[in-house]
């Protein structure tokens, strides 16, 4: 069972996706038809075969994909509140057999608090630690050459995260654009406390440490995440200024994968301990539920977000 759908869609009907002027475009019908199959399975908390469901398509195909079922999301009410990067990390490349990283959007359904429980729709879920950087301005690369310390002036905060990646496909098998069609595996992500760093240029020396509350299971620092997490957003601006697009004031952009993905079985609950030198650590964590039954809300539609270009 899943919310009905805010607008009048209809299943089957090619979906409307946005311009980067804010004009509706009805997306190429096998598109639309590959992302109403990954939008049905998420709704229905099953996997499929990616193969089978959409082939390998070009990556520029793949991304048309995540856009159209970015429309879905919209239409059932949520909002785009940043991004995503993938695979900014060799270990997790080498772990997914991805050769570079991609990028997708977060939504405000997508955010949860730390020790919340992930969504029961999730039926593989994996979890990574992040460092998450929240914008003050916009970030338009399209207007003007960006790096490290340009980026950095955007920035009003870090954050430890963690991201709940969910792959629509059964048993994480994909390649690169079947991945990213599935809008690069984001599930959800868990926004911790801000990191106790106060120059953002540091944030490379950040270390952390996954556990499941008796045994360390990965570590990683945040040079893992594109050589510098600042790097990372500096690469997100580049490929979103390409589409057209810019990164809008309060977004919140996770920079990649610091240690592998681990699996969230039921009942399992996993912390991440950020350290940062000698200012201290602080803790994120995320919990899912034991016996993995559904739990019914009522249906809540946010106001539309207006601001985008």
């Amino acid at each position: 069972m899943r919310c009905p759908r805010k607008t009048g869609a209809s299943p089957g009907s090619a979906p409307k996706t946005w311009g980067a002027r804010g004009r509706a475009m009805t997306v190429p019908s096998a598109v639309a038809q590959s992302a109403e199959a990954i939008w049905a399975a998420r709704q229905a908390g099953l996997t499929l075969d990616a193969e089978a469901t959409i082939g390998s398509p070009e990556l520029a195909t793949a991304y048309a994909i995540q856009l159209a079922l970015l429309a879905l999301r919209l239409a059932a009410g949520e909002r785009v509140v940043g991004w995503k990067l993938g695979y900014t990390a060799e270990v997790m490349r080498r772990q997914m057999g991805i050769d570079r990283p991609n990028i997708g959007p977060l939504t405000d359904w997508m955010l949860l608090k730390s020790e919340d429980l992930v969504s029961d729709r999730f039926v593989q879920p994996r979890v990574e630690p992040e460092i998450g950087l929240r914008l003050h301005t916009a970030l338009d690369a399209r207007r003007a050459p960006v790096d490290r310390h340009t980026v950095a002036a955007a920035v009003e905060g870090a954050y430890a995260c963690l991201e709940v990646v969910h792959s629509t496909w059964t048993g994480y098998r994909f390649n690169l654009a079947q991945n990213t069609a599935d809008n690069a595996s984001a599930g959800q992500v868990v926004v911790g406390p801000r990191l106790p760093v106060t120059d953002l240029m540091a944030l490379d020396t950040v270390s952390v440490r996954l556990s499941d509350g008796a045994q360390t299971l990965d570590h990683g620092v945040g040079a893992d995440a594109d050589g510098h997490p600042l790097d990372a957003l500096v690469r997100l601006a580049r490929e979103l200024a390409r589409i057209d697009r810019r990164l809008e004031p309060g977004d919140l952009v996770i920079t990649g994968g610091l240690t592998a993905a681990h699996p969230l079985a039921p009942g399992d609950r996993l912390l991440a301990r950020f350290s940062a030198g000698d200012t201290g650590s602080i803790n994120v964590s995320v919990r899912r539920r034991s016996d993995g039954s559904w739990q019914w809300f009522p249906c809540f539609y946010p106001s539309p977000d207006t601001t985008r270009p």
